[in-house]
């Protein structure tokens, strides 16, 4: 099993940029494909990036491709979204997940909720 919590969220403006980081207890993060999904209000959840366990290969939403980056830090038993042009639309709280299936995600945490003011 795998806790998460996300950190870096906050307010910005348009065109700006954000850190999202989740820091993963335990020590088989390295087992654990990650991802990124958002979810604004009203909105349903929807999936942003992921990555697999050695970071070798990532996917990223079309909605946020060339905008949007994953990586991650095994020895720091961490994931990142790096986010730049950032717009109004992309406010919403902002979920770290942990599956050891790609695309299939079975640990979640709180969220961190990210506002872009125009």
């Amino acid at each position: 099993q795998v806790q998460l919590v996300e950190s870096g969220g906050g307010l910005v403006q348009a065109g700006g940029s954000l850190r999202l980081s989740c820091a993963a207890s335990g020590r088989t993060f390295s087992t654990y494909h990650m991802g990124w999904f958002r979810q604004a209000p009203g909105k349903e959840r929807e999936f942003l990036a992921a990555i697999t366990w050695s970071g070798g290969y990532t996917r990223h939403a079309d909605s946020v491709k060339g905008r949007f980056t994953i990586s991650r830090d095994n020895a720091k038993n961490t994931v990142y979204l790096q986010m730049n042009s950032l717009n109004p639309e992309d406010t919403a709280v902002y979920y770290c997940a942990a599956g050891v299936e790609f695309y299939k995600f079975d640990y979640w945490g709180q969220g961190t909720q990210v506002t872009v003011s125009s």
